[in-house]
């Protein structure tokens, strides 16, 4: 069994590998390691979970040469602001004893203050890729002396619309640097921008894209409504003493407030809530809080989803399933982390069944259905969505079938076509009029003649 020791890393870096009390380096690292030492461009898929940070961090400052410039070296780019203080919190600890500075950057806070802070000099830049083309517009941060780009969870960054800010970046930057991407899925946007902008990149595949992490237990249950989903949660949380640490996802922000505001009188202080619409620093104090065994759980959005490594996260309960079956292997790799095991949960309504046969079929696993427990309460109040759907289903006129089982004509005066033009009730326009006229003087012309 290979240790870091093998990776023959700089004595600053071994001892900071040290002191966090790593030891044996995982799949992902073992097997980036080498490609990246070599300087080719490598196109990293690995289930999420696997120690990807440190897996392009560990060859990335074993390369590193100090030069005395002011701009970045390394630029590191993730989809989002919480990624951003945490992939900068690793780079800080791995280089505690080394002379490197490095600056996180992202939106929603003063950017004259970044600017600032870029001006005093940067080593290793990690920000999302609008804020870092923002500076690079504005001619505040350079790349002349950057010699490694890192784009983490790229296929996210798509999703998320950065596509033009990314190629931006990358033209921006001298055409002879390395290239190293993680992707957990690979789509033809992934690839086609691999041909446009890569050269020749080694791929380093740790599992299938959609494999089952093996050290997550997945359930579901089958649930008629919200409101009996708020009653199954409230039933689990009060008789399942090992959800110590939990986070329970679902698809948009409204619903995360509906869903705190409903569990809040019972867990009251144990829940937080977090979703784009919070304040940066909600969001970071929220997290902590988590982190820190303050909070029992977290209600969010796919905002947490991707890469946020928050420790021993004991249940992932998807209280509504995500549309996308990519979204749901990220979701559930927020548990069973490096060494550890985890549970997921899905509470899947009749409308949800599609989403769940989707991921699925992307696992090649069948997610096991747990028998609804007799003792909580199926409620027949319907929330606003679940009310429209049945109110559209009511207004739908039906189609009349005549005695034979066959459908009715349309009556003469309903198989008429709109075509958009004026309404007979209209009045006619000074345009008509005006054409009218001039039809009866040429008219009257020509009976002259």
């Amino acid at each position: 069994m290979k240790t870091f020791e093998h990776f023959n890393l700089p004595k600053s870096v071994q001892k900071a590998i040290d002191e966090l009390g790593f030891i044996t380096p995982t799949p992902i690292q073992e097997k980036s390691f080498a490609t990246i030492m070599s300087g080719r461009d490598m196109m990293g898929i690995a289930q999420t979970g696997t120690g990807k940070t440190f897996a392009y961090l560990l060859p990335l400052l074993k390369l590193y040469k100090f030069t005395p410039t002011n701009t970045p070296k390394i630029v590191i780019l993730v989809p989002t602001r919480e990624l951003v203080v945490q992939v900068v919190a690793e780079v800080e600890k791995l280089t505690q004893y080394m002379s490197v500075k490095t600056l996180g950057i992202f939106g929603g806070v003063n950017i004259n203050t970044q600017k600032k802070h870029v001006n005093e000099g940067i080593d290793i830049l990690v920000g999302t890729p609008g804020r870092v083309m923002d500076l690079a517009l504005d001619s505040v941060i350079r790349f002349d002396e950057t010699q490694k780009l890192v784009i983490d969870e790229f296929d996210e960054m798509l999703n998320l619309g950065f596509k033009v800010q990314l190629t931006s970046i990358l033209a921006m930057m001298k055409a002879k640097r390395q290239n190293i991407l993680f992707s957990a899925t690979m789509t033809e946007e992934v690839d086609a921008i691999l041909e446009d902008y890569f050269d020749y990149p080694e791929e380093v595949t740790l599992a299938a894209s959609g494999t089952p992490l093996e050290k997550i237990s997945q359930f579901s249950y089958d649930v008629v409504n919200f409101n009996t989903k708020i009653n199954l949660l409230k039933h689990l949380l009060e008789t399942d003493e090992s959800m110590q640490r939990v986070l329970v996802f679902v698809n948009n922000k409204k619903i995360a407030d509906m869903l705190h505001e409903r569990i809040e009188p019972h867990f009251e202080g144990e829940f937080g809530v977090i979703h784009s619409n919070k304040s940066q620093n909600y969001r970071l104090t929220t997290m902590a809080n988590f982190q820190n065994n303050l909070l029992r759980g977290l209600i969010t959005t796919d905002i947490m989803a991707r890469g946020l490594d928050i420790s021993e996260i004991t249940h992932v309960i998807n209280f509504e399933m995500p549309e996308m079956p990519e979204l749901y292997m990220h979701r559930i790799g927020r548990t069973g982390r490096a060494d550890k095991t985890g549970t997921a949960l899905s509470f899947v309504t009749a409308r949800e069944q599609e989403f769940k046969v989707e991921a699925e079929l992307l696992m090649n696993y069948e997610i096991p259905v747990i028998t609804f427990p007799e003792n909580v309460e199926i409620s027949s109040l319907l929330i606003g969505p679940e009310k429209d759907k049945q109110v559209i289903k009511f207004l739908m006129k039906k189609v009349k079938l005549s005695d034979d089982g066959a459908f009715h004509a349309k009556s003469k005066k309903n198989t008429k076509v709109n075509l958009g033009g004026p309404s007979k009730t209209k009045k006619k326009t000074h345009g008509s009029v005006n054409r009218n006229m001039l039809k009866t003087q040429a008219k009257k012309r020509k009976d002259k003649k």
